[in-house]
């Protein structure tokens, strides 16, 4: 399954998610590659902080940050499990060619009012990817929320009859994300059984029941 994590608004978490969601992958034993597409290369950052502190290779991070890598990243999927896609804020070109190589889009978004999280611009994109690939999932991800927070539900409950609809699991704002990826690690390794990597955990397994990729059922 490639899964691409995209949002034209900077700031969202993209980096964040696609780092844990391919770590959590791995540590259930999946073949797993990320690609940095973000010219920013935050993900490369990260996988060089980690080979600096000499942490284990959990899985490989290549930089794809370019508008071919809808014809590249299926030749890293034959090797692979999981292909989780870093996007690139507010690059259009290599953001068309993240959609055209995805099964499933992850759209990062923040409690907020509506014009923060719908940017017309990016469902325009996703709707554009649709006519290529008809079978193109996509799903919001409600990242950074604060615990019960009114905006926070009032955000979920608005995007429930949305297309494309929210995932039931929502991510936290959490020191431990930052607190791991200062040193290269993932919240899956820190101590203590964070409740960042119990999300995590729930987030992979919600994305697995969709059932989704070239080889699933």
């Amino acid at each position: 399954m490639i899964v691409a994590l995209l949002n034209q608004k900077g700031g969202v978490g993209k980096t964040t998610l696609a780092l844990n969601l391919a770590g959590e992958w791995a540590r259930q034993g999946k073949r797993v590659t990320l690609i940095d597409a973000d010219p920013q290369g935050s993900a490369l950052d990260w996988s060089e902080q980690r080979g600096h502190g000499g942490l284990p290779r959990r899985f490989g991070v290549v930089g794809l940050a370019r508008d071919t890598l809808h014809r590249e990243a299926p030749d890293l999927a034959r090797n692979a499990d999981h292909i989780v896609i870093d996007g690139p804020p507010r690059v259009a070109g290599l953001m068309r060619s993240a959609l055209l190589a995805a099964d499933l889009v992850l759209i990062p978004v923040q409690p907020s009012p509506l014009d923060g999280w719908a940017s017309a611009e990016m469902l325009a994109l996703l709707s554009e990817a649709r006519i290529y690939g008809p079978d193109l999932a996509a799903r919001f991800v409600l990242n950074r929320c604060g615990a019960r927070t009114v905006l926070a539900r009032e955000t979920a409950e608005t995007l429930a009859d949305h297309d494309p609809p929210v995932l039931g699991t929502t991510i936290g704002q959490r020191v431990a994300f930052a607190a791991a990826a200062q040193t290269g690690r993932l919240v899956s390794e820190l101590d203590g059984d964070p409740p960042a990597a119990r999300e995590i955990a729930a987030l992979t397994a919600e994305i697995d029941r969709l059932g989704l990729g070239r080889g699933a059922p």
